[in-house]
Formats: structure tokens, sequence, C-alpha cells
């Protein structure tokens, strides 16, 4: 099972960035798929899922209207597109999978697995 996260750069305020998280080894009917972010001393925190069958999506407040998550079955990809990019947003972003659904992904990070983290830096 793996996952693999990239798209991540330095962009500035107000940019866009779109991340990307490849799926393999696994089937992902009945998974969500979905982004979390950590900034230097701060926890792990949610920012988006998807559920993988149904593509109904869940997303933190502090995200929503700017960030859209979305899938291609094709690929077995996972695409998280970040609009009006604030300093905030400053952060290592990492793609998670777990057998569940997108609105208990948001609640709980127990049981994901972890891709590795992808950077991405809002600054002038």
């Amino acid at each position: 099972v793996q996952l693999q996260a990239s798209g991540g750069g330095l962009v500035q305020p107000g940019g866009s960035l779109r991340l990307s998280c490849a799926a393999s080894g696994f089937t992902l009917d009945y998974y969500a798929i979905g982004w979390f972010r950590q900034a230097p001393g701060k926890e792990r925190d949610f920012v988006a899922a998807i559920n993988w069958s149904t593509g109904s999506t869940y997303y933190a407040e502090s995200v929503k209207g700017r960030f859209t998550i979305s899938r291609d079955n094709a690929k077995n990809t996972v695409y998280l597109q970040m609009n009006s990019l604030k300093p905030e947003d400053t952060a290592v972003y990492y793609c998670a999978a777990r057998r569940t659904t997108a609105q208990t992904m948001s609640i709980t990070s127990r049981g994901n697995i972890w891709g590795k983290g992808t950077q991405v830096t809002v600054s002038s």
C-alpha cells in the first residue's frame, strides 16, 4: 500500500497550487482519501477528504471555498486544488487513506495510512 504525494512548492499569497496523491497497492472502494497539513510546531490538521466510491467531499472550515478535492478513478489519484492561498496555509501536506468515510476522517486520523508529505510555502 503506497500513497505518493506531489505538487508542493513556493507560491505568492493569492496564488494557486495543485497537489496530487497517487494510490497504489490496494483497491480504493470503501475508502476515503484525505489531505492533512502540519505547520512547524503545530499538530497535523485535517484539510479535506473525499469518499472514493461516491465522490462526496468534506472540508475544514478554514479552506472551504478556496480548496477543492477531486479524484480521477482511472489514475487512482486524488487532487487538492488550492486557490487564494494565504501565508497561514504554509505547511507540509500529507495525503492519507482509510477504510471509512470522509466525514469520519475529518474527526480522527486514527487508522490512517499515510503518504510522505509535500511542502507548501505561501510567501511573498
